[in-house]
């Protein structure tokens, strides 16, 4: 496994070393000796599978406050997502930055999702589903959201937005008071 670090600090694509040979392929998803290496020391909790049939379609931006901040990680187990994360820690020097990556299942990367990032995706093809593992368990009341064409982050999203839930719509705008989460 390749630990390609974003440019926002503590953020990570995964990238599998595949082997192949007549049979097929092999790749390992998941160690948690090498994910140690990079700070990681965490159990995971839960595992979320989301389907999303229209192309376009928009999830999140959705995070956990705080003392359920969450670590995740996302793959693209069909179709295509691009996939992006927000920081949103106090403090941080990349603070209401974002980053993305073009998930699928052709290139087996892994979105590594620190505590303390908002995350969302849109489908660019129909029938996309992702597989997400989660470092602790959901705890309702405690979600938070950041709308996705928020002018304080001017995500370029790759594709008109089709469709987009009613609770991600009314996600409320970044203010100037807004400090992000305390870790």
């Amino acid at each position: 496994m390749i630990f390609e670090p974003t440019p926002l600090q503590g953020a990570f694509v995964i990238i599998p070393e595949p082997f192949r040979d007549e049979r097929g392929g092999f790749v390992r998803a998941f160690c948690s000796r090498e994910l140690e290496e990079i700070g990681f020391c965490e159990r995971i909790a839960q595992i979320n599978q989301s389907y999303t049939t229209s192309k376009g379609t928009v999830r999140g931006l959705h995070f956990q406050h705080p003392p359920h901040g969450e670590t995740k990680f996302v793959r693209c187990l069909r179709g295509a997502a691009f996939d992006v994360i927000v920081d949103i820690r106090a403090g941080s020097p990349t603070f209401l930055q974002w980053f993305a990556r073009t998930l699928t299942p052709e290139n087996m990367q892994t979105m590594f999702i620190p505590q303390g990032f908002a995350h969302g995706f849109q489908a660019l093809e129909a029938d996309t589903e992702l597989l997400y593992l989660h470092s602790t368990h959901y705890a309702p009341g405690h979600e938070g959201g950041l709308r996705h064409d928020d002018p304080a982050l001017r995500i370029r999203w790759p594709l008109p937005v089709t469709v987009l839930s009613d609770r991600d719509r009314n996600h409320p705008e970044i203010t100037e008071d807004f400090s992000g989460v305390q870790l």
